[in-house]
């Protein structure tokens, strides 16, 4: 895998990334650090990729077991350190899973199979937060 990561010039704290898939995605910084508000973060960034890396999973996983999904939703919630590095301490990620008939002990193995197996994300992540999760299954 690779990127690369563009700053947006003087008198901006935007930044644009091209990765290696081809895509390109913008970055700002907060106004009182001297950005515009115009793109996600880059901490942002991280737990987006969290929770899209453990939704892919979890939805994989739950599909090559036959069930009938046809929602995903995670909610992400982070804690950083109070001083810097800034890092994330906390990060919990609650699912809303949406299908026929999902039963909650598969919904509930597909997730942690994600965060003790595959979610290279969440797993990176877990080193230096505590990663927790829960879910709910709703009736499509």
């Amino acid at each position: 895998m690779n990127c690369t990561i563009q700053w947006g010039g003087p008198g901006s704290m935007s930044f644009h990334a091209a990765t290696g898939s081809g895509h390109w995605v913008n970055m700002d910084g907060a106004p009182e650090g001297g950005g515009r508000n115009l793109a996600p973060r880059p901490m942002e960034m991280l737990l987006v990729g969290a929770g899209g890396c453990t939704a892919y999973d979890v939805v994989l996983i739950l599909q090559r077991g036959r069930h009938a999904v046809q929602g995903c939703t995670v909610d992400v919630k982070a804690e950083r350190a109070e001083v810097d590095p800034k890092v994330f301490t906390r990060i919990h990620l609650h699912f809303k899973i949406t299908g026929k008939a999902l039963p909650a002990p598969a919904v509930e193995r597909a997730i942690a199979m994600s965060h003790e197996k595959y979610c290279s994300a969440t797993i990176m992540l877990s080193k230096t937060a505590e990663v927790t999760t829960s879910y709910e299954v709703m009736e499509a």
